[in-house]
């Protein structure tokens, strides 16, 4: 199954690097940006396409980024409260490790 998903993965990124390549082949007119103080700038039609996409990706990373972090934060503390809950009701740590792995293909009893 993990092989599965890490063909899936690749295939997907083969398939972006492709449409992007095709994009790529089929936009190289020449476009001229018009600037403040009379600069232009004179480059292929994907470039300007690309670097849009680009910096709209990084903004939107940018404008998410504080609610990610907080949203991580909230996680932590909640997992340490709870932790923290069960060990005072258990009187002992959460976490169990068997010395011996059981039998999946035997039945009990």
């Amino acid at each position: 199954m993990n092989k599965l998903v890490w063909l899936l993965k690749w295939m997907l990124r083969a398939a972006i690097f492709f449409a992007l390549l095709v994009f790529a082949l089929n936009n190289q007119a020449r476009v001229t940006l018009n600037f403040f103080f009379d600069y232009q700038w004179n480059t292929p039609l994907v470039f300007v396409v690309l670097a849009a996409f680009a910096l709209g990706l990084a903004l939107g990373i940018l404008v998410m980024l504080p609610r990610w972090l907080g949203q991580r934060h909230a996680a932590r503390k909640a997992r340490r409260q709870l932790e923290s809950e069960s060990e005072s009701k258990l009187g002992m740590s959460t976490q169990f490790t068997p010395s011996k792995p059981f039998p999946h293909d035997h039945p009990v009893g």
